[in-house]
Protein backbone atom coordinates (compact mmCIF):
# COMPACT_ATOMS: atom_id res chain seq x y z
CA UNK A 1 0.00 0.00 0.00
CA UNK A 2 1.00 3.33 -0.92
CA UNK A 3 0.74 7.25 -0.02
CA UNK A 4 1.35 8.67 -3.19
CA UNK A 5 1.00 6.75 -6.46
CA UNK A 6 1.06 8.73 -9.95
CA UNK A 7 -0.56 7.57 -13.05
CA UNK A 8 1.06 8.86 -16.14
CA UNK A 9 -1.89 9.18 -18.76
CA UNK A 10 -1.79 8.83 -22.68
CA UNK A 11 -5.00 11.06 -23.61
CA UNK A 12 -5.41 9.18 -26.77
CA UNK A 13 -5.40 5.69 -25.33
CA UNK A 14 -8.53 3.93 -23.35
CA UNK A 15 -6.66 2.50 -20.75
CA UNK A 16 -7.24 5.16 -18.31
CA UNK A 17 -10.16 3.57 -16.07
CA UNK A 18 -7.62 -0.01 -15.57
CA UNK A 19 -5.02 2.58 -14.29
CA UNK A 20 -6.68 4.63 -11.95
CA UNK A 21 -8.12 0.95 -10.44
CA UNK A 22 -4.77 -0.44 -9.94
CA UNK A 23 -3.64 3.07 -8.30
CA UNK A 24 -6.67 2.86 -6.41
CA UNK A 25 -6.40 -0.72 -5.18
CA UNK A 26 -2.59 0.16 -4.19
CA UNK A 27 -3.14 3.42 -2.23
CA UNK A 28 -3.94 3.54 1.49
CA UNK A 29 -6.83 4.52 2.70
CA UNK A 30 -6.66 8.38 2.46
CA UNK A 31 -3.59 8.15 0.08
CA UNK A 32 -3.52 10.68 -2.95
CA UNK A 33 -3.36 9.81 -6.32
CA UNK A 34 -1.85 11.82 -9.35
CA UNK A 35 -3.06 11.07 -13.24
CA UNK A 36 -0.29 12.97 -14.83
CA UNK A 37 -0.22 13.39 -19.12
CA UNK A 38 3.04 15.21 -20.07
CA UNK A 39 1.99 17.50 -22.83
CA UNK A 40 5.41 17.20 -25.13
CA UNK A 41 5.75 20.40 -27.11
CA UNK A 42 6.84 20.27 -30.91
CA UNK A 43 10.66 20.83 -31.58
CA UNK A 44 11.50 24.70 -32.29
CA UNK A 45 11.12 24.87 -35.81
CA UNK A 46 7.72 23.62 -35.68
CA UNK A 47 6.86 25.70 -32.38
CA UNK A 48 8.29 28.71 -34.56
CA UNK A 49 5.85 27.47 -37.31
CA UNK A 50 2.61 27.53 -35.27
CA UNK A 51 3.01 30.31 -33.18
CA UNK A 52 2.23 30.60 -29.22
CA UNK A 53 -1.21 30.64 -29.68
CA UNK A 54 -1.95 27.66 -31.45
CA UNK A 55 0.68 26.10 -28.91
CA UNK A 56 -1.33 27.02 -25.65
CA UNK A 57 -4.78 25.98 -27.67
CA UNK A 58 -2.98 22.23 -27.69
CA UNK A 59 -2.40 22.51 -24.41
CA UNK A 60 -5.42 23.28 -23.21
CA UNK A 61 -7.11 20.84 -24.71
CA UNK A 62 -5.00 18.24 -23.28
CA UNK A 63 -5.36 19.90 -20.68
CA UNK A 64 -9.43 19.34 -20.63
CA UNK A 65 -8.83 15.75 -22.09
CA UNK A 66 -7.46 14.99 -19.02
CA UNK A 67 -10.25 16.41 -16.59
CA UNK A 68 -12.54 14.68 -18.56
CA UNK A 69 -11.17 11.39 -18.00
CA UNK A 70 -10.07 11.92 -14.77
CA UNK A 71 -13.93 13.65 -14.08
CA UNK A 72 -15.61 10.17 -12.61
CA UNK A 73 -12.48 10.03 -9.93
CA UNK A 74 -12.70 12.63 -7.53
CA UNK A 75 -10.43 11.12 -5.56
CA UNK A 76 -7.52 11.79 -8.15
CA UNK A 77 -6.15 14.27 -9.02
CA UNK A 78 -5.39 15.43 -12.78
CA UNK A 79 -2.07 17.23 -13.46
CA UNK A 80 -0.54 18.11 -16.83
CA UNK A 81 3.13 19.13 -17.44
CA UNK A 82 5.29 19.82 -20.33
CA UNK A 83 8.10 17.61 -21.04
CA UNK A 84 9.97 14.92 -22.51
CA UNK A 85 7.39 11.37 -21.69
CA UNK A 86 9.37 9.32 -20.03
CA UNK A 87 11.85 11.58 -18.41
CA UNK A 88 9.20 13.85 -16.88
CA UNK A 89 7.85 11.23 -15.69
CA UNK A 90 10.71 9.92 -13.72
CA UNK A 91 11.72 13.53 -12.23
CA UNK A 92 8.24 14.12 -11.56
CA UNK A 93 7.96 10.84 -9.37
CA UNK A 94 11.69 11.51 -7.42
CA UNK A 95 10.42 15.54 -7.20
CA UNK A 96 7.16 14.51 -5.51
CA UNK A 97 8.28 11.47 -3.30
CA UNK A 98 6.03 9.33 -5.19
CA UNK A 99 5.72 5.77 -3.94
CA UNK A 100 5.24 3.88 -6.80
CA UNK A 101 4.27 4.37 -10.59
CA UNK A 102 1.23 2.74 -12.43
CA UNK A 103 1.04 2.96 -16.00
CA UNK A 104 -0.34 1.07 -19.33
CA UNK A 105 1.83 -0.69 -21.72
CA UNK A 106 1.22 -2.02 -24.95
CA UNK A 107 2.96 -5.14 -26.24
CA UNK A 108 6.28 -4.96 -26.91
CA UNK A 109 7.31 -5.37 -30.79
CA UNK A 110 10.57 -5.48 -32.57
CA UNK A 111 11.34 -1.83 -32.59
CA UNK A 112 10.70 -1.71 -28.64
CA UNK A 113 13.46 -3.98 -27.85
CA UNK A 114 15.71 -1.15 -30.10
CA UNK A 115 14.27 2.09 -29.05
CA UNK A 116 12.68 0.71 -26.25
CA UNK A 117 8.87 2.30 -24.72
CA UNK A 118 7.77 4.90 -22.39
CA UNK A 119 7.16 2.45 -20.05
CA UNK A 120 10.23 0.36 -20.43
CA UNK A 121 12.41 3.37 -19.71
CA UNK A 122 10.52 4.63 -16.75
CA UNK A 123 10.92 1.37 -15.45
CA UNK A 124 14.42 1.40 -15.56
CA UNK A 125 14.75 4.95 -14.39
CA UNK A 126 12.58 5.08 -11.72
CA UNK A 127 13.59 4.98 -8.11
CA UNK A 128 10.05 4.06 -6.68
CA UNK A 129 8.03 0.83 -7.80
CA UNK A 130 6.91 0.63 -10.81
CA UNK A 131 3.30 -1.10 -11.92
CA UNK A 132 3.03 -1.78 -15.64
CA UNK A 133 -0.57 -2.97 -16.43
CA UNK A 134 -1.09 -4.66 -20.10
CA UNK A 135 -4.50 -5.25 -21.39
Amino acid sequence: MYDKILVPMALNHDISPETLTAAKALSKPGGEIIALHVYEAPHSMAKAALGEKMLQQGFDTAKTLLEEKTAAHPEVKPVIVTGHSYRTIVEYAADNEIGCIVMASHKPDFSDYLLGSTAARVVRHAACSVLVYRS
